[in-house]
């Protein structure tokens, strides 16, 4: 018997398959009662995406997944940001105060640990798709987050600290080993968790599709509740109890939240892994080089492809773009199927697979520079509003507290946006979602830089005022528009990185929004560094001294704009040409 594999003709006993579709097949074999329903039936009871349950066999839509696994997942989630946003959102405060960092080492420092909370998702996702599945990763890194955050607490308390073992240089790596503890877990489980909630929902069901849509709406809520009550409630435990207690509350949550997260694995929906994606990409690559010197054929239908081998087997359709990385797909003498080399020769999805990633990347440098600018609500802004007047009636607001307005925007928003914006939209345009990934991205573009032209225009009339103060809630309509973009972009963002990446990839592809936003962390300190550098020659105070009243934020804050509106230009031009998902079910 031979089979035919795009022209070629091969015995089957030589013939040999990738390791990933024997697994697919034997996992097949392991279902046998689904291949006796009638396709219809088949649907209706079990996922049609390949997904199973916590005992490896076919998830039944009735007992596993939808909205009955997300909120164990939202759960652990809402713990998790609010460890991460009671560090990000009070870092600056308490480096500057307890730990007497300047300003402009405060903001780097934050800059810094932001980017690596933002850039160990790239980890995180290598172990979920290659190794550990979604749910093991955010276990393990939910148990680094509590080590983190309970050597802060430890760090910070007056035991610690009034000890005979205490001193300035402990208490210093003490925190930053606690800090970057927490950023790990953090940053590791960033990409498994809205990864695998989408996972809860059968991509192949009209119905729970829609359903997905609303759950990254709610991912993202859930992640500002955990914001909100971090600028609010342990801010003001930190003022009038103290560091310890506000580094402890988090941290006593985030074992419960583990604990409910583990309760629901009976429930959950697990993808099957599919390798190394890394690898898989690195493949194409290596393969292309070393087969540069063969000719592309006439006819695509002559590069390699493997036989589906199961229903839920999923195959990338060809694509003109990019073709010099077909030549990794080229059948010859020297490179065939019976030698399986897969560093010389690849499948013709796999190469798609790369063409995808590489389509994505306009869209991922354009939230590069908007992460660049929502990375002064943590910052700039942040020393904009302590240079304020924090007086609001009675009450006194901390400079980090007024950033609850971002937090706030988004919370208002969201539920707005979900059950009002998006079925009015969807009876306008037809589509699931109202409006598309990108045009929900371009809005939030747009928001940027009307925030960052606002911020620009009330640090030039608080300069032209001083010394006389400007109250602080001049800066909450900044922080309201800057929130309504990331409700924009953000959410935008997260859905189109696990909508248009391959099935392989889902977790990487979701570190890659993760990614934008530790890049643009990084880039952001390398930013204000070059700022002070340029701006302080001469013995001049610069643009962003110790003291603002002598300094030119706004100026920062105009840069900011501009570099806004370039970004916006860029993202209308690749979003025009941008091709979208082209995987499919079929042969």
């Amino acid at each position: 018997m031979r089979v035919a594999v795009r022209g070629w003709f091969f015995p089957t006993k030589l013939l040999k398959r990738p390791q990933a579709h024997m697994d697919a097949r034997a996992a097949d074999e392991e279902r046998p009662l689904i291949h006796h329903l009638p396709p219809q039936e088949q649907c209706s009871q079990y996922t049609c995406d390949g997904t199973v349950n916590s005992d490896k066999m076919p998830a039944l839509k009735q007992s596993t997944g939808n909205w009955r696994a997300c909120f164990f997942i939202l759960g652990a989630q809402f713990t998790e940001t609010l460890c991460f946003f009671m560090v990000s959102k009070n870092l600056v405060t308490y480096l500057t105060s307890a730990l007497q960092e300047s300003n402009i080492d405060a903001a780097r420092s934050v800059s810094i640990w932001i980017g690596t909370s933002f850039l160990t998702p790239l980890l995180g996702a290598f172990f979920a798709d290659t190794y550990w599945g979604r749910y093991w990763t955010t276990v393990i890194s939910l148990f680094v987050i509590i080590i983190g955050m309970l050597i802060l607490t430890v760090s910070s308390s007056p035991l610690f600290q009034n000890s005979s073992y205490y001193n300035w240089d402990i208490c210093g790596v003490t925190v930053y080993i606690g800090l970057y503890l927490t950023a790990v877990g953090s940053g590791c489980m960033k990409p498994c968790t809205p990864a695998f909630g989408a996972d809860q929902f059968d991509s192949a069901d009209p119905v729970e599709r829609v359903a997905k849509g609303s759950f990254f709406n709610w991912y993202y809520f859930s992640m500002n509740v955990g914001s909100l009550l971090s600028t609010t409630l342990l801010v003001w435990v930190v003022a009038n109890v103290g560091w310890s207690v506000g580094f402890a509350i988090p941290m006593l949550l985030s074992g419960f939240g583990l604990a409910l997260f583990f309760a629901g694995r009976k429930v959950y929906r697990y993808k099957k892994l599919g390798g190394s994606p890394l690898t898989r990409v690195s493949q194409v690559v290596v393969a292309a080089v070393r087969n540069h010197r063969l000719k592309l054929p006439a006819n695509n239908s002559l590069l390699h492809e493997v036989p589906k081998v199961t229903e839920d087997d999923y195959r990338t359709q060809y694509t003109t773009q990019f073709r010099f990385f077909d030549k990794a797909a080229i059948l010859s003498d020297k490179n065939s199927p019976v030698q399986l080399n897969p560093w010389r020769l690849c499948t013709v999805s796999q190469v798609e697979e790369l063409k995808m990633l590489l389509r994505m990347f306009p869209v991922w440098v354009s939230m590069v520079v908007f992460f660049v600018v929502t990375a002064q609500i943590t910052s700039t802004l942040i020393e904009q509003g302590m240079a304020m007047d924090g007086r609001v009636g009675p009450f006194t607001l901390p400079a980090a507290s007024i950033a609850t307005f971002d937090v706030i925007s988004v919370l208002v928003w969201v539920p707005i946006y979900d059950t009002m914006l998006v079925p009015l939209a969807r009876r306008v345009t037809g589509k699931d979602r109202g409006i598309s990934h990108l045009q929900r991205i371009g809005v939030g573009l747009v928001l940027a830089v009307v925030g960052m032209a606002y911020s620009a225009v009330v640090e030039a009339w608080r300069l032209g005022n001083a010394p006389a103060p400007v109250s602080i809630m001049w800066q909450a309509p900044s922080y309201l528009v800057l929130g309504v973009a990331e409700a924009f972009s953000v959410i935008g963002m997260m859905e189109f990185f696990y909508e248009q990446s391959p099935e392989s990839m889902k977790s990487l592809c979701t570190a890659l929004g993760q990614l934008a936003i530790a890049v643009a962390n990084y880039l952001n300190s390398g930013v204000l560094s070059v700022v002070a550098a340029a701006t302080t020659r001469s013995g001049s105070a610069g643009w962003i001294p110790d003291n603002l009243d002598e300094g030119h934020l706004d100026y920062f804050f105009w840069m900011m704009a501009l570099l806004s509106v370039l970004n916006l230009l860029q993202f209308l031009h690749c979003s025009i040409r941008y091709r979208g998902n082209n995987n499919t079910l079929s042969s």
